[in-house]
C-alpha cells in the first residue's frame, strides 16, 4: 500500500513554522545571506529530539549502576554506543529526507503482514517503556509547530547537560583512567555484560530510530538532487552536535558515579534514589535539588519523545490512528504498574534497557536494507562503506545480546 506523499504546502501547515521552512529553503537554493551559526539553525532540531532518548531515566540507571559497580570500566561502552548511534540516526534521518516516508511506513510497504504486525508490537512496547504524565503538557506544543517543541526539548537537554558536564569538570576525575577506559573494551563477569547491554539499549533505542526518520520526513521538502545532498549534510551536523552532547552527558553520569561511589567502595548504592550523592561533595545541601531538576527534565522530555515515537510507529506500521489522549493514558501504564507492585525502579529501568537492546536488530537491519536500495534512496543511497559499517554495528549488537544470554545461563 503506498503512503500518501505530503506536499510542501501541507508540510508547512502541519508544522506551522513557515519562517523556518522558508529560511531553510533559501539556504538550500543558495539565495540566503545567512552565515555561520545562523545558516545552520533552521536545520537543527530533529536530532535533538531523538537525542533525548539517549539521556532518559534509563540512562541514569544504567550509567549510575555501571559506574558504581565497575568504576570507569564500562566507559568504552558509552563511547562505542554513541558512535553507533551517530551512524544509525544519520541513516534514519537520510531515509526520511530521501524518500519522504519514515522507516515504519517502508516496513509496512515492503514486508509480509505477519512480520509487520510483529515488528509493530515490538516497537510499540519499546516506545511505552518510559513515559510520564508530563507528556500531556509538552506534546501540546505540537499544535504550535515543530520549532516550539524542538526548542523546549533542546532546553531540557541543556539542563541535564549543565547538571552533569559542569560537575565533571569541577570534580577532577582520574583523567588517565577515563581515557584508558573510554577506548579499551573489557568486562568483569555477567553483571558487567548486563549493564553494558543496558547502556547500549539506553543509547541506541529502537523506537527512536523509527522516530528520527519521521522527524526529517518532509520537514523541509525538496526534490532537487543538489538540495537534497545539502540538506543531508546539514542533518549530519544536527546529528553530530546532538548525539555528541548526549554522549558527553552519559559519560559524565558514569564518571561521577565511578569517582564518588566506586572510588569510596560504595558499590551497592548506585541507584537513582541515592544518586544525589554524586552532587553532594560539590554542592552540599543543593545537591538533591540539582539532581532532581536534571532527572525531572530527563523524565519530561523522554516521556514526550516516547509518546511521539509510539504515534509514528502505529501510523507507519498499521496505518491506524487513535486519539492522542488515549495513547498518552495507555503509555503511562508501565511506570504506574512498577510503582504499584513495589519493584525496584532503578533495577527495573536497567532491565528495560536490556530489553531495548534485544529489539535493536529489528530496527537497524530494515534501516540498512532500505538505505542501501538505490530505487528508494536515489542519489542519497548508502555508499558501500556506510552499508558495511552499519551491518557491522548490527552484527556486534546481536553478538553482545547472545553473549549476555550465554553469561546468564552459564553463570
Amino acid at each position: 500500500m503506498a503512503t500518501k506523499q505530503i506536499s510542501p504546502k501541507s508540510a508547512t501547515n502541519r508544522h506551522g513554522d513557515t519562517r523556518t521552512l522558508q529560511a531553510a529553503t533559501d539556504i538550500l537554493r543558495g539565495s540566503s545571506k545567512r552565515t555561520g551559526l545562523a545558516r545552520l539553525l533552521p536545520f537543527l532540531g530533529p536530532a535533538f529530539i531523538a537525542s533525548v532518548a539517549y539521556i532518559d531515566p534509563g540512562n541514569f540507571a544504567t550509567n549510575i549502576q555501571g559506574g558504581a559497580e565497575f568504576g570507569y570500566m564500562l566507559l568504552w561502552v558509552i563511547v562505542a554506543s554513541n558512535l553507533m548511534a551517530m551512524l544509525i540516526q544519520s541513516l534514519s534521518a537520510k531515509l526520511g529526507i530521501a524518500t519522504g516516508h519514515n522507516l515504519a511506513e517502508h516496513c509496512r510497504n515492503e514486508f509480509p503482514r505477519p512480520v509487520v504486525i510483529a515488528m509493530w508490537v515490538l516497537m510499540e512496547l519499546a516506545a511505552a517503556l518510559l513515559t510520564a504524565v508530563a507528556t500531556f503538557i509538552i506534546l501540546g506544543l505540537e499544535r504550535r509547530g515543530f520549532r516550539p517543541l524542538e526548542a523546549v526539548i533542546t532546553a531540557l537537554v541543556g539542563v541535564i547537560a549543565v547538571c552533569y558536564v559542569v560537575e565533571t569538570i569541577l570534580d577532577r576525575p582520574d583523567l588517565g583512567q577515563v581515557a584508558f577506559s573510554a577506548f579499551v573494551p573489557r568486562f568483569a563477569g555477567a553483571e558487567s555484560v548486563l549493564l553494558a547491554t543496558g547502556i547500549l539499549g539506553a543509547t541506541v533505542m529502537p523506537h527512536v530510530i523509527f522516530l528520527h526518520s519521521s522527524l526529517t520526513q518532509n520537514r523541509i521538502p525538496t526534490k532537487n538532487k543538489d538540495q537534497l545532498k545539502r540538506l543531508f549534510r546539514f542533518e549530519l551536523l544536527d546529528v553530530t552536535i546532538a548525539m555528541g552532547l548526549a554522549g558527553l552527558v552519559n559519560g559524565a553520569m558514569l564518571i561521577m558515579a565511578a569517582s564518588t561511589f566506586f572510588a569510596q567502595g560504595l558499590t551497592n548504592v548506585g541507584s537513582i534514589e541515592e544518586a544525589y550523592r554524586t552532587l553532594t561533595p560539590l554542592l552540599g545541601s543543593a545537591a538533591s535539588t540539582v539532581f532532581a531538576i536534571s532527572l525531572l527534565a530527563s523524565g519530561i522530555s523522554s516521556s514526550t519523545v516516547g509518546t511521539m515515537a509510539g504515534q509514528v510507529i502505529m501510523q507507519g506500521f498499521i496505518h491506524r490512528k487513535i486519539p492522542v489522549w488515549v495513547r498518552r493514558v495507555v503509555t503511562m501504564a508501565p511506570p504506574i504498574l512498577v510503582i504499584a507492585i513495589g519493584l525496584d525502579p532503578t533495577r527495573t529501568l536497567v532491565i528495560s534497557q536490556v530489553v531495548l537492546s534485544f529489539g535493536l536488530p529489528f530496527a537497524i537491519i530494515p534501516l540498512v536494507m532500505f538505505t542501501s536500495r538505490r530505487d528508494l534512496m536515489k542519489d542519497l543511497v548508502n555508499k558501500r562503506i556506510t552499508t558495511i559499517l552499519a551491518s557491522v554495528v548490527a552484527g556486534l549488537i546481536v553478538i553482545l545480546n547472545i553473549y549476555l544470554l550465554v553469561q546468564i545461563f552459564t553463570a
